[in-house]
């Protein structure tokens, strides 16, 4: 019977917790987690463990947090606990150490429809590109990132306005359910595992920087309208709002676009009572929910009432 096969889960944020969770209710046996050590953070410096520790200590399974993938006592440990099959859920890149211990090998879930979007950000990239369609990935992990053999696949539509936290909450579902799928796949071998074919041209998906963020007010109105929801609610696209002798750092959360025709310059605002215009080289963008540097972040209405902008032209 499957539910006798044993399990080490391995994962950091909260996208993780719903697989694991998943694993968990399904009765399989759990013998293990791996997450990063806990990490000092907020006020006070105080240890803080991630969302995939927090849930496996209230479940009151077995917790390993190595310091060295490579370190000879987590390599026993690990291998000690006699798992059939390791899973892995926005984890950190493993040494083939790891991953060539259980019988069954290691599998990875994948926020993408793989070899598109390899790489630590594909929700946010999808997005940003403007995709129309995205999904979930299971596959068998090797020494290269996101190249490995492809289990199965989950692919859905991306919704019109969708933000990246929207659609990254429909993809963490989606990958629990599939997580638990290729699981009994692989257990009654009924997955033929096929290589990732690259004879096509391939959007990578690589961290995220600050300097990734800032909006670019040369492209296009839906090209930065796209800007904006591939980074909201984290980490955020942001520019700077400039006078003759002051600047102030913005973050937009969100946003629509209009299409029309125009003389005014691009970069210039369009300050009301009620609303917040940028002209782009095609249109506006109209900016709904914001926040400067040093408030707290609000819709415009409320943004517009507490803030005076009247001295401010332009953004870059």
């Amino acid at each position: 019977m499957n539910r006798d096969k044993k399990i080490v889960f391995m994962g950091t944020p909260h996208f993780a917790v719903e697989a694991l969770k998943t694993i968990h209710e399904s009765n399989y046996q759990i013998v293990g987690v791996v997450c990063p050590p806990d990490k000092p953070g907020g006020r006070g410096q105080k240890l803080k463990s991630c969302q995939v520790k927090q849930y496996a200590v209230s479940q009151n399974l077995n917790v390993l947090q190595p310091g060295k993938l490579k370190s000879p006592q987590f390599l026993s440990k690990l291998t000690n606990l006699n798992a059939d099959l390791f899973i892995v859920v926005a984890f950190r890149m493993l040494p083939k150490e790891v991953w060539s211990i259980p019988k069954y090998g290691t599998f990875n879930i994948h926020a993408s429809l793989l070899p598109q979007y390899r790489g630590a950000a594909p929700i946010n990239w999808a997005l940003i590109n403007g995709e129309k369609k995205t999904g979930v990935t299971s596959f068998l992990i090797d020494e290269q990132i996101d190249t490995g053999a492809i289990l199965l696949q989950k692919d859905c539509e991306i919704r019109e306005n969708e933000n990246v936290g929207e659609l990254h909450d429909r993809l963490m579902l989606m990958g629990a359910e599939l997580t638990i799928e290729t699981c009994e796949g692989i257990f009654n071998n009924t997955i033929k595992p096929r290589v990732q074919q690259n004879s096509f041209e391939l959007k990578n998906a690589p961290k995220l920087f600050k300097s990734d963020c800032k909006i670019d007010w040369s492209k296009s109105s839906l090209e930065i309208y796209n800007h904006i929801r591939g980074l909201s609610p984290y980490p955020v696209a942001w520019t700077n709002i400039t006078s003759n002798n002051e600047s102030k750092t913005i973050k937009i959360f969100k946003a629509d676009f209009e299409l029309l025709k125009h003389k005014k310059e691009i970069t210039e605002i369009d300050i009301s009572k009620n609303s917040f215009k940028i002209y782009t080289k095609d249109g506006v963008i109209n900016i709904l929910e914001i926040q400067i540097a040093g408030k707290r972040k609000m819709d415009i209405k409320s943004f517009l009432n507490g803030i005076n902008l009247s001295n401010f032209k332009n953004v870059s």
